[in-house]
């Protein structure tokens, strides 16, 4: 009974000295992409690369993941940017690359619309690039 008492009371003790107060300050940005270079054409049941430029407006920016969705024949590709918003970043343009594998699973035509940012209407912009399959 002793011990039990005693694991109660350590557990107790452990969990009110940890922080809840303490929340990451972050959120998640879509970036432009700056240029898209396709194959000419894909061939059916084989796995070609789409290069990627994009660029990071400052070092409170870090690339996380490549956005891609899918939508019948029609592949929509952006940049998702981790941004800190905890420090103060100087504006410094870093660009950087990214190659996409792509596998030609579909004998349609590829209808891939890279992001290039948002209207002053608050629309998406995209670069639409059509690429035939063999």
């Amino acid at each position: 009974m002793k011990k039990l008492t005693l694991l109660l009371f350590s557990l107790i003790v452990f969990t009110s000295c940890l922080d809840d107060s303490y929340t990451p300050n972050y959120t998640y940005e879509y970036l432009p992409i700056d240029e898209a270079i396709t194959p000419d054409s894909l061939t059916f049941g084989e796995v070609d690369t789409i290069h990627i430029k994009y660029s990071l407006p400052n070092y409170c920016y870090s690339f996380d993941r490549i956005y891609y969705e899918t939508q019948d024949t029609t592949r929509i590709v952006a940049v998702t940017a981790l941004v800190n918003l905890d420090d103060d970043c100087a504006e410094q343009i870093i660009q950087e690359e990214y190659d996409i594998p792509i596998m030609a699973s579909q004998k349609e035509d590829y209808i891939f619309k890279f992001f290039k940012g948002v209207d002053s209407d608050g629309e998406n912009i995209f670069d639409e690039i059509i690429v035939p399959v063999n």
